[in-house]
């Protein structure tokens, strides 16, 4: 349950679950995340003394109003701004707004917001049933928190973050923090909501774990700190030939360098042999700093049907053009029946002829996987988790949705696995061709389609954590680091 990620429909089944609980109606279950949401902000912030807090009208607000009375009984100076009170004088929020100004706490307004004053802004103006862009002056009162780089701890969800999707309505906190509450949700983790979040941390605010039983959540979470699947044992005696035979197809003229990534990462993620299918413009080359990679020079598709049939897995896509050359190329991989994994200009080639297959991984960037479904980019990022169903839908198999949060769809009971931990060096050029090896190399070695794309997503992960550490910076890092690190940062994940 830790690493299952929920939308609106699970969290408000959740949330009417804890109140009925003994002992947790009444605005009980509020003053827990408020004691949680002081903790943390005391945790993050020890040497704050003038603290901020903006409340909405709803429940959020209501934890706001609670964190503002408990930070100034704390001994903080506390500045509260907020609208006008919600519609119900009975409900919990109301209920701890005449709290706060019936011990004396004053409430500004939000016109009169300004960011100077205070050290640390928690943000409690909306929470999870937000459904329309925000605008107006909580629109100006985002942007100016924003633009202050006042640090910021979210209330359960950065206002103005879709918790289904991660997309952005209108405009969302940035948040440096969020404390998000009873469980994780999958719209702090994938799209547009990455930059907002921050860092995540849940506040169970001491419910019991029979509370999640039988509710809807809508993907799992996997990274640095574990493979959702584990990567394929091997006895003391294996030798190459039980650990699998990658080809990689790619490599036109002028494009070597993306294919031979993806080959030398499927060596370092364990494949026993790897076959780099290339141009013969630069086969004879393709090997010179890495002689563990076999090379062949293939000039025609009839030549490739040949070398197919010594292949366990075939990864496809890194550098092979859309000319005619990496036209029939794709072709014959494409009717090739063994595990498969396409990247790059396959996808290309597969948007101007789709074709659907139950037993390949389809691993496509936001702008691969518009023209993919005839959309745009855009589309695509408004609502990650629809155009990974819409994206496996039409084309069968496995879908590795790239990107901040990326999505893999087939996990765990057939919901998606959202894979957290990657950083601003993974931006560079490379990183989706070396993911590309990882997976043909898990495939190789005998995992199934939708346990090699998470596993080996979640491993790129660790590996560019790794990376990073080594080289003391994520700024520079290249594909080639990552490659690298992928032996090291596997001993912790197996």
């Amino acid at each position: 349950m830790a690493n299952r990620l929920y939308g609106e429909d699970g969290m408000r089944e959740l949330d009417q679950r804890a109140m009925a609980l003994p002992g947790l109606g009444d605005g009980a279950l509020m003053e827990r995340a408020g004691e949680a949401l002081l903790q943390a902000l005391t945790d993050a912030h020890p040497e704050a003394r003038r603290v901020g807090v903006l409340c909405g009208p709803g429940n959020n607000g209501g934890d706001g109003f609670v964190l503002a009375r408990l930070a100034a009984a704390a001994g903080l100076e506390v500045v509260v701004h907020a609208g006008a009170p919600g519609p119900r004088n009975d409900s919990d929020g109301e209920r701890a707004r005449q709290a706060w100004t019936g011990t004396g706490g004053a409430i500004e307004p939000l016109e009169t917001f300004a960011p100077e004053g205070a050290e640390v802004w928690v943000d409690c103006l909306f929470g999870i049933g937000l459904r329309r862009p925000i605008e107006g002056i909580h629109a100006e009162v985002i942007d100016s928190l924003n633009g202050s780089g006042r640090p910021v701890l979210a209330a359960d969800v950065p206002s103005g973050i879709n918790i289904d999707t991660g997309a952005v309505l209108g405009v969302a906190a940035r948040a440096t923090r969020t404390l998000t509450m009873i469980a994780d949700k999958l719209g702090l983790h994938t799209g547009a909501a990455v930059d907002h979040s921050g860092r995540v941390r849940v506040a169970g605010l001491g419910l019991p774990p029979d509370i999640h039983a039988d509710v809807p959540w809508l993907a799992s979470r996997a990274g640095a700190e574990g493979l959702p699947y584990p990567l394929p044992p091997r006895r003391p005696g294996a030798h190459k030939g039980d650990c699998g035979h990658l080809m990689v197809v790619g490599g036109a003229p002028g494009y070597s360098g993306a294919a031979r990534l993806a080959a030398v990462a499927g060596l370092r993620a364990g494949a026993g042999r790897v076959t780099l299918v290339t141009h013969p413009e630069h086969a004879a080359f393709a090997n010179l700093e890495r002689p563990e990679l076999m090379v062949r020079a293939v000039s025609a598709a009839r030549e490739l049907q040949t070398l197919l049939s010594g292949a366990d897995a075939v990864a496809v896509g890194p550098g092979l053009g859309q000319a005619s050359w990496g036209r029939a190329l794709w072709q014959v991989v494409a009717d090739w029946s063994g595990p498969l994994v396409a990247d790059a200009d396959a996808l290309n080639l597969l948007a101007l002829a789709p074709r659907r297959r139950p037993d390949w991984v389809l691993t496509p960037h936001p702008g691969e996987a518009a023209r993919l479904l005839g959309s745009k980019a855009s589309a695509v990022n408004a609502d990650r988790p629809e155009s990974l169903r819409g994206l496996a839908d039409r084309f069968g198999g496995v879908v590795l949705l790239k990107g901040a949060g990326t999505l893999v769809s087939g996990g765990p009971e057939d919901r998606p696995v959202c894979i957290t931990g990657g950083h601003p060096g993974m931006a560079t050029a490379g990183m989706g061709d070396a993911l590309t090896g990882i997976i043909g190399a898990l495939l190789a070695q005998g995992m199934d389609t939708g346990p090699a794309a998470a596993a080996a997503a979640a491993w790129h992960v660790a590996a560019a954590q790794h990376a990073a550490q080594r080289l003391e910076g994520e700024r520079g890092m290249l594909a080639g680091d990552v490659i690298a690190a992928l032996p090291a940062s596997a001993g912790g994940l197996s």
